[in-house]
């Protein structure tokens, strides 16, 4: 009897299969891609590779992809650090025309950058605008371990990833009037910052639309903000 019930399972089973009954799997590998970018290095005055620098990473935004690297300097902070004369190694990857940054890239570049360049690796700081914005808020994110501070600048966030950030320098900006990235992506992360402790700070520009990145970029107190940063200072 037993074995008669368990051909009428088996037959059973082998008819829904039949029928086309939905069976569930899983399927899991690793898969290895290739990544590159062009970028451009602008280097302190007076520069000696006998000593460490601290290192600036700038992202820009969609009008400035492709392959054409004069564009990263449209925006961004290469001219004012450069008039400033601060003390800072600026490094502006290009991303390919209409792609997004792509996070395993930016990773694998910083990296390579530790490798190139005499970096103080204590001081290491990223910021980046709109597309270039959200690219910082990924990449910290990610790797929070990379990082003395962020400057991400109207950029979409993470906030359920707060938590990867409560120990590090951030300060946002963002244009109140911004209707291509709206002001609640920056304020929703800022907000669930200071849920996990980070004391981030937020300046909003309330006449600015997307362009919030000019003044940011030209106001010598955020490098002063930058350079005070040191991830040695989070174990004290």
């Amino acid at each position: 009897m037993v074995r008669s019930l368990g051909m009428i399972v088996f037959s059973l089973l082998g008819v829904l299969a039949a029928e086309g009954a939905e069976e569930m799997g899983r399927f899991e590998t690793t898969v290895k891609k290739q990544v590159g970018a062009h970028y451009l290095v602008s280097h302190p005055d007076d520069y000696d590779d006998r000593q460490e620098y601290p290192l600036l990473i700038f992202l820009h935004g969609r009008g400035e992809q492709g392959d054409d690297l004069e564009k990263v300097k449209i925006h961004g902070p290469m001219d004012t650090i450069r008039k400033l004369g601060l003390p800072l190694i600026v490094v502006a990857p290009q991303s390919p025309k209409d792609e997004p940054w792509d996070i395993d890239m930016l990773e694998a570049f910083v990296e390579h950058l530790f490798d190139e360049l005499p970096v103080d690796r204590d001081r290491v700081y990223l910021t980046g605008l709109s597309l270039g914005g959200h690219g910082t808020w990924r990449l910290a994110v990610r790797r929070p371990d990379l990082f003395a501070a962020i400057v991400p600048i109207c950029g979409y966030s993470q906030p359920s990833r707060a938590e990867r950030l409560r120990d590090m320098g951030v300060w946002v900006f963002h244009g109140a009037r911004d209707s291509t990235i709206l002001l609640r992506e920056s304020t929703a992360m800022v907000d669930a910052l200071y849920a996990v402790g980070n004391d981030a700070r937020l300046t909003i520009y309330p006449k600015a639309g997307h362009n919030s990145w000019t003044e940011t970029y030209k106001n010598p107190a955020l490098y002063e903000w930058l350079l005070s940063h040191n991830k040695r200072d989070r174990s004290r």
